[in-house]
């Protein structure tokens, strides 16, 4: 039962976690579009602080379940990659001047370790 309940708490964070990354995505966009940069104590800091709360108890529990129940696809360095990205995404999404090529490859790299997550859970049990 305690698995269960850890599972569903590690699909909660993974959605929670694809939710800030769609954020992210659109306040780039934003910041592309209008060449504004986001305000660092009103805007930024803000939403990095949430994002990177957030990602350490993702990355905590991620890479515990990756490490006992091994997936196939999906190992512990892809885990501390995506944990990486999504603090860096957090910020970089407020400048212009943030390489789009780079941004939107971390995004699509860390939705893709995110989902695989939640699909690897749900096929072991751990299903909502």
């Amino acid at each position: 039962m305690i698995n269960l309940e850890m599972d569903q708490k590690l699909i909660g964070l993974s959605e929670g976690l694809l939710e800030n990354l769609e954020f992210a995505h659109k306040r780039f966009q934003y910041s592309k579009e209008k060449g504004v940069r986001g305000d660092f104590h009103e805007e930024v800091k803000p939403f990095a602080d949430q994002v990177k709360g957030a990602t350490d108890s993702w990355r905590e529990a991620a890479s515990n379940w990756v490490g006992e129940n091994r997936p196939k696809n999906l190992h512990v360095n892809q885990i501390e990659t995506a944990a990486d990205y999504l603090e860096v995404l957090s910020v970089h999404a407020f400048f212009p001047e943030t390489s789009k090529k780079r941004f939107l490859d971390q995004i699509q790299s860390v939705e893709y370790i995110l989902n695989s997550l939640i699909l690897a859970i749900q096929q072991t049990g751990g299903q909502k």
